[in-house]
C-alpha cells in the first residue's frame, strides 16, 4: 500500500487534506504530523512514498523538514504546500527536488490532481525498477549457469571462446594472464553452502565457480596486479574457511593448484588443487600443490606425480587397464630402487586415493581405499593394489554400464526443444542422472561438440529465424532465444554469424522497413 504523510501546524489543515484525499484514493494509508521535528522523526518509523510539507511552521520549518529527511530517505517524494505570500520559498524547494506545490487555499480537484500526479509517477518508477530488478536477477541467474558451465568445460574439456571473452567482461572481472585453480573438499552435509561460498568469491570479483561434484568445488581464480600468488590465494582460502568456522563445520580443506598462462593449461592447475588436497590432517586446512612433498627416491617421485595427471583423463574415460599399468609402474619403480617397503605402500595408496577423489568428482561414490593389511613384500603390494583397483573398477562399470544408449540424443532433442530457457549442465545431469562431466565428455566424443557450442547455434539458428520477422525488435528477440542481456546476444551472434543481428535482418529482408529505432 502506498504511505502518505500530512504535515502541518494546523489540525484543521491536516484533517481537511486526509478527508478529501482518502476519499479519491481509499487504499492511501495517510498519517499526520504537526511540525517539522516530529515530521523527521515520523518518516523514519512511517517510511511514507509521499509527504505533504506545509512550509512555514514553528521552530524546525518545511524547507529545513525536507533537506534532513531527504537526506535519510532519499526516495521519499514531497509536495510542498504553501500560502501564496511565500511562493519563493516554494520555488527553492523545487529546486531541492519536491516534485510539486499546492497554494494554500486549494480546491479539492487541485489537491486531488496534484497529489494524484506524484503517485502515479512512483507507480511508474515502481514498475520501472520491479523491471530492472527483475531483469538483472535473471541476468545474474543466466551469468551464473553459464559461469558453472564455463568452469565445467575448461576443466574437462574445452569452451568457445566467445563465452570466456563476455564473461569476463560481463562478470566485472578483471582478465589477466595468469590464473590457478582452488578446489575446495567440504565436508558431508555442507553442499548447502555452496551459495555462501560462490558470494565470497563474488565479493573479491577474482574468480569463477564451477558446480559442486561430490564434496568437491572448483574455483578458477585470476591473479590480482600488486598482489603475491600466494598472498591472494591464502586470503581466498581464509575467506572461504570463515564460510565452515561461522557455522561451526570441520573437515573442509582447499588445494591450490599453480599459477598457468592461460585458460588452456587450466586443467593442469586443476588436477594440481586435487593432488594437494590428499593430506586432510594437516594443521592449516589448505596447501599449495607446490607445498606437496615428493616421498622417497626423487625418480619414482617424479612418476608418481606424472602418473596422477595422466590418471585424471583415464579414470574420467574408464581406461582401466592404463589405470592399473600407472599403479604398477610406480611400484616397480620405488623396487627398483630398494625403497622402504612401508614408504612405497603410503605412497601407493595416496596414487589410489586421487583415483577415489576422481570418481567422486564424476559422481561414482566409492569407499576411501584402504590396504587390509601391512604389506610384507613387493608381490603382497601389487596383489593388494590391483584388488582395490578392481573393486574400483566394478563400481565405474555398474554405474555406467545402466546407461541407455540413446541417452545423449534425449539430452541433444531436450536442448533443441528448451534452448531458449536457461539449461544448465547440472540440471540436464539431474534429468538423466549422470554427472555434468560426464555429459560433456559423451557430448564431445559423440557429437564432436561442446555442450555450450550446441546451445549457442541452437539459440543462434532460431535469432535467425525470427529476424525475417520485422515484427519484431532485437530485443524480443534477445529474450525469446535464451539471453538477458541484448548486447551479450549481439556479440554471441556476431561471433558465431560474422555479422551483427542488425546487419543479417538488413541482408535477410533487404529493403523492406525495419521496426522503429533499429534502421
Amino acid at each position: 500500500m502506498t504511505k502518505l504523510l500530512i504535515v502541518d501546524d494546523e489540525q484543521i489543515e491536516r484533517e481537511g487534506l486526509q478527508m478529501i484525499l482518502q476519499k479519491a484514493y481509499p487504499n492511501l494509508v495517510i498519517e499526520q504530523s504537526k511540525n517539522g521535528k516530529l515530521a523527521v522523526e515520523q518518516a523514519g518509523k512511517f517510511k511514507p512514498d509521499l509527504i505533504l510539507m506545509d512550509i512555514k511552521m514553528p521552530g524546525m520549518n518545511g524547507l529545513e523538514a525536507v533537506e534532513k529527511i531527504s537526506a535519510e530517505h532519499p526516495a521519499i517524494k514531497f509536495v510542498m504546500v504553501t500560502a501564496f505570500d511565500t511562493f519563493d520559498y516554494a520555488r527553492q524547494a523545487i529546486k531541492l527536488g519536491v516534485k510539486d506545490y499546492l497554494l494554500k487555499p486549494s480546491k479539492a480537484s487541485e489537491i486531488i490532481a496534484t497529489v494524484g500526479k506524484v503517485l502515479n509517477q512512483n507507480e511508474e518508477e515502481q514498475k520501472v525498477w520491479a523491471a530492472s530488478k527483475s531483469q538483472k536477477e535473471a541476468l545474474q541467474k543466466a551469468l551464473t549457469l553459464v559461469e558453472t558451465d564455463v568452469v565445467t568445460q575448461l576443466l574437462f574439456d574445452h569452451v568457445h571462446e566467445v563465452h570466456l571473452d563476455m564473461l569476463v567482461e560481463m562478470l566485472d572481472i578483471q582478465s589477466t594472464n595468469e590464473k590457478f585453480v582452488m578446489s575446495v573438499l567440504l565436508a558431508d552435509g555442507s553442499g548447502n553452502y555452496y551459495s555462501a561460498i560462490k558470494e565470497k568469491v563474488r565479493q573479491t570479483k577474482s574468480g569463477w565457480v564451477g558446480a559442486l561434484y561430490g564434496r568437491q568445488l572448483p574455483i578458477i581464480v585470476f591473479r590480482e596486479p600488486g598482489k603475491s600468488f600466494r598472498s591472494q590465494a591464502v586470503s581466498l582460502a581464509n575467506e572461504i574457511l570463515s564460510v565452515a568456522k561461522m557455522e561451526g563445520k570441520t573437515g573442509w580443506f582447499i588445494g591450490i593448484g599453480n599459477v598457468c598462462g592461460s585458460l588452456g593449461q587450466i586443467r593442469q592447475s586443476y588436477q594440481e588443487s586435487l593432488i594437494a588436497t590428499m593430506d586432510l590432517s594437516l594443521p592449516v586446512k589448505y596447501r599449495f600443490y607446490s607445498d606437496v612433498p615428493t616421498v622417497g627416491i626423487e625418480r619414482c617421485g617424479h612418476l608418481a606425480k606424472l602418473g596422477e595427471k595422466e590418471l585424471f583423463d583415464q579414470i574420467r574415460l574408464g581406461e582401466w587397464e592404463q589405470i592399473d599399468l600407472h599403479a604398477l609402474e610406480l611400484i616397480q619403480c620405488y623396487e627398483n630402487e630398494r625403497a622402504d617397503l612401508l614408504q612405497t605402500q603410503q605412497r601407493v595408496l595416496e596414487l589410489l586415493w586421487i583415483v577415489s577423489r576422481v570418481m567422486d568428482e564424476i559422481g561414482i561414490e566409492v569407499e576411501k581405499p584402504l590396504f587390509s593389511l601391512q604389506a610384507q613384500n613387493y608381490w603382497q603390494l601389487r596383489q593388494e593394489t590391483s584388488r582395490l583397483l578392481e573393486r574400483m573398477k566394478q563400481h565405474y562399470f555398474a554405474h555406467y554400464g545402466e546407461l541407455e544408449a540413446d541417452t545423449i540424443y534425449q539430452i541433444k532433442q531436450y536442448i533443441m526443444e528448451h534452448s531458449h530457457k536457461d539449461i544448465s549442465l547440472e540440471a540436464l545431469a539431474q534429468r538423466v542422472k549422470l554427472s555434468p562431466i560426464y555429459i560433456s565428455k559423451m557430448f564431445k566424443e559423440k557429437l564432436g561438440v561442446n555442450y555450450i557450442d550446441f546451445l549457442t547455434e541452437c539459440r543462434i539458428e532460431k535469432a535467425k529465424k525470427l529476424l525475417g520477422d520485422p515484427e519484431k525488435s532485437i530485443k524480443e528477440i534477445t529474450f525469446e532465444v535464451g539471453y538477458h542481456e541484448p548486447n551479450y546476444f549481439s556479440k554471441v551472434f556476431k561471433k558465431i554469424a560474422a555479422v551483427s543481428p542488425k546487419e543479417y535482418r538488413k541482408t535477410l529482408l533487404g529493403k523492406k522497413s525495419l521496426p522503429v529505432g533499429e534502421s
